[in-house]
């Protein structure tokens, strides 16, 4: 039956528009702020592995790179038996066992076939029995017979010829450095006793060679072999010879069997860094350890055919790589822990406002049936499409910036970005759903005030911040107790949190307190825009608990990160300065070196120079005891000093600051003291000196004169010295006056000041040495894991303020549409606008400025809490403790950090809520009223 016309034109219906889709175009800004703040959160969790991958692959390549060529190279010695002769010696053959033994390092290992070097060396010194060679104290010069592979590859010959030779007349090259020591020239002979009591093996030089890279490992594992050395031989007095090395032709090397029957057979590899990374520092200990004393040591015993020893200080080079990353990783946790909760508290207030924004929404929804399961799914369905792309690309754009140093190789493991990255977009999926489930699982009455003053905390509240008490609690005892030691116990890095969020918590349920005592006398105020901003202050929102917490946490971030900055460079201060004793130290690097005359007067008359002191050092003298003889014997230096420089050098210092009357000259000083043992100059010690000296005085016999002593003051340090122990006296009172070094004060030119120093120094005296202060804090910051630890500190605490800027925003956005409710409202009742903006900032001001002295308070009192447990030492200095001035760096509250960030939460808030006046303000009241009442 043919359908009727009126049946053929009818449509079918549309489908309706699927919800994530409706809701996305609808609301396109708030889905694209949540994105955004996705994509932001999301690449700086996802980075933060990969800079701290990064930078510790940079500290442990930079460490074997800069380590000297003596610690890091791997050599292989293997001795030769005596009565072995050439067979066992041919280059080629040495050259495949070399060849064999480099392929049999394990992984990690690498090591450079171009720095790779093998020989024939005489591991005993050899003497030269010839006449002409020189002999400063009488003693011979003593040689090293060495016949190290590619000399013509690294060395250029500049006179003579390349040896040849043979077992029975050896050829050797020699350095221009060892020629001119020893007086060697091509066509010289040196003659060698043989260890047999036959005739001396003469060995001929037959040119002179320069070597290409003096600094690369060919020629620095073993300096002597370019450089010759003026050596001491302690006895009953100290007498000094030369040594040297003859470098032999490869035909020539049976000739060292002949000199000493201490001679090995070497290979040296030099490991290269290029590829290892952070992650290879337990690989690279095993594989050290095995080719050490382990199985592939016999393995490559078997391919030199010997009882060969590998030795390497690339182990300890490794070690001090791992030690220092041990004690930086867990103050650098402190800092991610604490940027990591603000971040997770501002997505947490973002699913808030998105909430609020839709309760009325949602409420309806819920009264016309919808269960709970489909609001959650249907929610989860729209954060998911906007958070999951998000991340996603958060997460590429972390990959793509954050990149492997150097070349690339051994990248960065994805892993650890994919699951921060992850765990962002979770947070950010699943806050609302949870959120509107939670709030909308019972029916609420219409109406119903939510507010701070009116908010009673339930039970489960109550035993979730005594729980998080109990962790605090534990958490600090456990930092202060162990410190910092345990880089896997996280509770302890999220110490500065949890002590934070339990302020946080305290403030929440104190805030209502002072609003309660300030709106009674507000009331007999003359207006009624100081009592409503109270009123309006006190029915905030009980979810403004966590603005609160956001810029607690955030402030307490701040005052952490900026304590740890400040301390680290205080201690780089205080070492510098302890170093240098002022801003510049000149001196002699021998002891006892007097300065040339007019040097002070030079010094002082350059530009920048406030004032220079000068003193005289003498060390090792014997410090008496009034015990006698019991006691164990004991020196240290003694200083002569100008008591009025001195003093103002010790004042600016700070380091054992007096007066300078205390060392106030006795008169009788100078050459005509030489018999005058009786006179007593008095003298300030450290306290092991002090308490060796007692009270009486006690007789000094030094260089600078023969004299008694007695202690009148005690400091425990002086700045002309960085030793524990010292004696400090009136220089004018020692009988032998000769300053020894100028500590200098003011922002002076280092060059023009080695200029003056070299211009005033002696011609064929030693040459005197300048330090800066400057220069000297420079060569603390020498690995990049501290340099990248710092770098992680500042990007924290950038975050923090921006996520604390963020917080500020969406806590004034979620009750925004309610106060401009308000200000239309008002503003028929006769509001002015400058009325409004006082409003509006009154209001916002009392919870930011709980936050601000919350945040002070917190970070006043977690930086000392935690400090014993947290030693920046090794952030701060790049060496090991006992090997810099200081002997820790402990962690201070820094003032600046402190206040600024506080204050700089104040006044935006107080700017934010102004701006908010004025934008309401050039909107239509009409327009806000008929929108209708947001309640």
């Amino acid at each position: 039956m043919p359908r009727s016309r009126s049946s053929r034109s009818e449509k079918p219906a549309r489908p309706v528009a699927p919800w994530v889709r409706t809701r996305l175009r609808t609301a396109p800004w708030a889905a694209a702020a949540l994105a955004l703040l996705v994509l932001v959160t999301a690449y700086l969790a996802a980075a933060l592995p990969r800079a701290v991958d990064r930078y510790e692959t940079e500290g442990l390549r930079h460490d074997i790179r800069t380590a000297a060529p003596r610690s890091s190279v791997l050599e292989l010695t293997n001795p030769v038996p005596v009565g072995e002769r050439g067979p066992g010696l041919v280059p080629g053959l040495l050259q495949a066992q070399s060849d064999e033994v480099r392929d049999l390092f394990p992984a990690p290992i690498l090591t450079d076939p171009e720095q790779s070097v093998h020989g024939v060396r005489t591991v005993k010194r050899v003497p030269g029995s010839d006449p002409w060679l020189p002999q400063p104290d009488g003693l011979p010069p003593e040689f090293v017979l060495s016949s190290p592979s590619d000399l013509t590859d690294h060395a250029t010959l500049r006179k003579g010829r390349l040896p040849a030779g043979t077992a029975a007349a050896p050829e050797a090259v020699v350095t221009p450095q060892t020629a001119e020591a020893l007086r060697l020239k091509p066509g010289s002979v040196v003659h060698i006793p043989s260890r047999l009591g036959t005739e001396p093996v003469a060995v001929t030089v037959t040119g002179i060679i320069e070597p290409r890279a003096p600094r690369s490992p060919y020629w620095s594992v073993e300096p002597l072999l370019r450089t010759p050395a003026l050596a001491p031989k302690v006895g009953d007095e100290i007498k000094y010879y030369w040594q040297a090395a003859l470098l032999l032709s490869p035909s020539s090397v049976s000739a060292a069997l002949s000199t000493t029957n201490d001679v090995e057979v070497f290979f040296r590899f030099m490991p290269e860094a290029g590829h290892l990374t952070g992650r290879d520092v337990d690989r690279l200990d095993a594989a050290l350890g095995s080719v050490k004393g382990g199985p592939d040591l016999v393995k490559m015993r078997k391919a030199v055919k010997g009882n060969a020893t590998l030795t390497t200080q690339l182990d300890e080079i490794s070690g001090s790589y791992r030690s220092m990353r041990e004690a930086i990783n867990p103050v650098v946790a402190v800092a991610v822990f604490g940027i990591g909760a603000v971040a997770a508290v501002v997505l947490v207030m973002t699913g808030g406002l998105f909430v609020a924004r839709r309760d009325s929404e949602l409420s309806l929804i819920r009264s016309r049936g919808a269960s709970l399961t489909g609001i959650g799914l249907r929610l989860l369905g729209e954060t998911s499409a906007v958070a999951v792309p998000a991340a996603a690309l958060a997460l590429g754009l972390a990959v793509a910036t954050v990149r492997p140093p150097d070349d690339g190789s051994g990248g960065i493991p994805l892993g650890p970005s994919v699951l921060a990255a992850a765990l962002v977009a979770l947070i950010a999926i699943l806050v609302l759903p949870v959120r509107a489930v939670v709030l909308h699982r019972r029916p609420r009455l219409h109406g119903g005030r939510d507010d701070l003053l009116t908010a009673r905390p339930s039970r489960r509240r109550t035993v979730l911040e005594l729980t998080l008490l109990v962790l605090a609690v534990g958490a600090v005892a456990s930092l202060r107790l162990r410190g910092t030691d345990d880089s896997g116990d996280h509770l302890v890095s999220a110490a500065p949190v949890l002590v934070g969020l339990i302020a946080a918590m305290v403030l929440v349920r104190v805030y209502p307190l002072p609003l309660r005592w300030l709106a009674r006398p507000a009331r007999r105020l003359r207006g009624a825009v100081g009592p409503l901003a109270l009123a309006r202050a006190g029915r905030a929102s009980s979810s403004g608990a966590l603005p609160l917490l956001a810029l607690v946490l955030a402030l307490t971030t701040a005052a952490f990160g900026g304590s740890v900055l400040a301390g680290v460079a205080d201690a780089r201060d205080r070492a510098a300065l302890l170093a240098t004793g002022a801003d510049a130290r000149i001196g002699s690097p021998i002891e006892w070196t007097p300065l040339p005359a007019g040097l002070a007067e030079s010094v002082r008359g350059l530009k920048g120079v406030r004032d220079v002191a000068p003193v005289q050092i003498e060390y090792g003298v014997d410090v008496p005891s009034y015990q006698g003889t019991a006691a164990q014997p004991m020196s240290a230096p003694i200083v002569g000093v100008e008591p009025a420089s001195y003093t103002r050098l010790a004042d600016r210092t700070g380091f054992g600051p007096f007066p300078a009357g205390l060392l106030a000259s006795t008169g009788r000083g100078g050459e005509g003291a030489v018999a005058d043992t009786e006179r007593v100059l008095p003298a300030i010690a450290s306290p092991k000196v002090a308490e060796r000296l007692g009270k009486g005085p006690m007789d000094i016999v030094a260089a600078a004169g023969v004299f008694r002593v007695r202690v009148v003051a005690v400091r425990s340090a002086t700045p002309a010295l960085d030793d524990a122990d010292f004696l400090l006296v009136n220089g004018a009172d020692l009988t032998h006056r000769a300053d020894t070094s100028l500590l200098v004060t003011g922002p002076v030119d280092g060059a023009a000041l080695r200029t003056a120093v070299k211009a005033k120094s002696v011609r064929g005296k030693t040459s005197l040495a300048v330090r800066l202060r400057t220069e000297e804090r420079a060569t603390y910051v020498d690995s990049p894991l501290q340099s990248g630890a710092e770098r992680i500190y500042l990007g924290a605490i950038g975050a923090g303020a921006a996520f604390a800027v963020i917080a500020v925003l969406l806590s004034l956005l979620q009750s925004a549409p309610e106060r401009n409710t308000l200000l239309a409202r008002l503003r028929t009742m006769g509001l002015t606008r400058g009325q409004a903006r006082r409003l509006l900032g009154l209001e916002a001001l009392p919870q930011a400025v709980l936050a601000a002295l919350g945040g002070i308070l917190v970070g006043w009192t977690t930086v000392p809490l935690l400090a014993p447990g947290i030693d920046l030492f090794r952030l701060a200095l790049a060496a090991a403790p006992g090997f810099a001035p200081l002997d820790s760096a402990p962690l201070r509250a820094d003032p600046w950090s402190l206040v600024l960030p506080a204050l700089a939460v104040v006044v935006l808030t107080g700017l934010a809520a102004v701006g908010q006046a004025w934008w309401a303000g050039r909107r239509s009241s009409i327009k806000e009223l008929r929108a209708g009442d947001a309640r």
